[in-house]
């Protein structure tokens, strides 16, 4: 059974941008927005060196991790070739402008 949160009104992130979803356990979770206003969640952790994405640069649907530019694709939390690893992904679904995190 899915259990879905309210995080925020889709306009208080960014546009090519994220807001960080603070949690106790588990590590923190990055919401971005691209310029299309597509919105996305990932582990703000990047499966490289565990940089914080989301102080990355968004682009496309893309965001390149700020440590080292390793870029990972914002749908599947994964790392574009040649370099490899994925952060966790979370579904997100935006709704009369709410965003919500099935948690």
């Amino acid at each position: 059974m899915s259990q879905w949160q309210e995080v925020c009104d889709v306009n208080d992130i960014p546009v090519l941008g994220a807001r960080v979803l603070k949690r106790a356990e588990g590590g923190d979770i990055a919401v971005f927005r691209n310029s299309v206003d597509k919105v996305f969640a990932l582990l703000d952790r990047c499966p490289h060196k565990g940089g914080p994405l989301s102080q990355g640069i968004v682009f496309g649907e893309k965001v390149a991790c700020p440590l080292h530019n390793w870029n990972i694709e914002l749908n599947t939390g994964c790392a574009t070739a040649p370099d490899e690893g994925c952060a966790q992904r979370f579904a997100i679904k935006v709704e009369a402008g709410r965003v919500f995190i099935e948690l």
